[in-house]
């Protein structure tokens, strides 16, 4: 039973704002030493259920943001940016039985959801799969899903969680907090969020079989609107990306995974104009 697990800041319990996510700042090495804490009990409890094998991804930021020493040492760890699939890394690498997503939260505009955004906040203001809007947890289930790797788990805010039940379908999810705006939320305390998660880990490795993974429809076709027209300038000179208006572009792709690679050259494109 091999698992693979992708971890981000935002959704951690006691997490609330971008000054905690951020190197840097004061509250950055507190933020990191949460979100290992969570990462490693999401660990503890793949093992607990007889994993044979965990692959963590760090998948926030400049992606250098989990004490790797403090993880259970039989996890094996991506570490660093850019990569080729961001923090969807390494599922192309081996086969996966299930996946974790630890510390996500709400896509681009999503009401009472702490630090909403999709990929770049400064860059993507909503982007839609085949007409329906999107956050970072459908887009890195896309492309597990063309590696036949489901999502059994999705832990953070409680919008983010209700966001990837509607999406994804049939997935475990641990709510470590309720949003009252996008800066602030009622936070349960971490060491209950991590007993929490390494409870629900453990169900969903042992339930392995319950989880399908994420497919779309074929051709994809990805919408991005952007923040500034600037950006727009920017990312419309991907070959293939066409200009649908001041602040948008489009995309079509043949299949799921070439859908997400555009996204991320799309972004990461617009993010020079940013």
């Amino acid at each position: 039973m091999r698992v693979y697990i992708s971890v981000d800041m935002e959704g951690v319990a006691g997490v609330v704002h971008g000054d905690q996510t951020r190197r840097g700042q004061p509250e950055f090495a507190e933020a990191c030493r949460l979100m290992t804490a969570e990462a490693n009990a999401a660990v503890l409890g793949a093992f607990d259920a007889g994993a044979s094998a965990v692959l963590v991804n760090d998948s926030h930021g400049d992606m250098r943001n989990l004490a790797i020493e403090q993880l259970d040492p039989r996890v094996e760890v991506i570490t660093g940016n850019l990569k080729p699939l961001s923090m969807a890394e390494g599922v192309d690498v081996g086969r996966f039985d299930v996946a974790m997503f630890v510390g996500y939260h709400g896509g681009a505009g999503t009401t009472a959801a702490i630090l909403d955004h999709t990929y770049r906040a400064v860059v993507v203001y909503e982007l839609r799969v085949n007409g329906r809007a999107v956050n970072e947890a459908a887009l890195n289930a896309m492309v597990l899903g063309t590696h036949g790797i489901p999502v059994g788990l999705v832990t953070g805010d409680a919008s983010t969680c209700a966001q990837c039940r509607e999406v994804l379908g049939d997935v475990e999810t641990v709510v470590v907090k309720w949003a009252i705006g996008r800066l602030a939320a009622r936070t349960i305390h971490p060491s209950e969020a991590r007993r929490q998660i390494r409870e629900a880990a453990a169900k969903v490795v042992r339930e392995a079989g319950r989880w399908r993974p994420f497919e779309v429809t074929t051709p994809v076709r990805l919408e991005l609107d952007l923040v500034t027209t600037a950006i727009t300038d920017a990312a419309a000179t991907l070959p293939g990306a066409v200009r649908t208006g001041p602040r948008s572009v489009s995309y079509a792709a043949d299949d799921a995974g070439s859908a997400f690679r555009a996204m991320l050259a799309l972004v990461r494109l617009g993010g020079t104009a940013a």
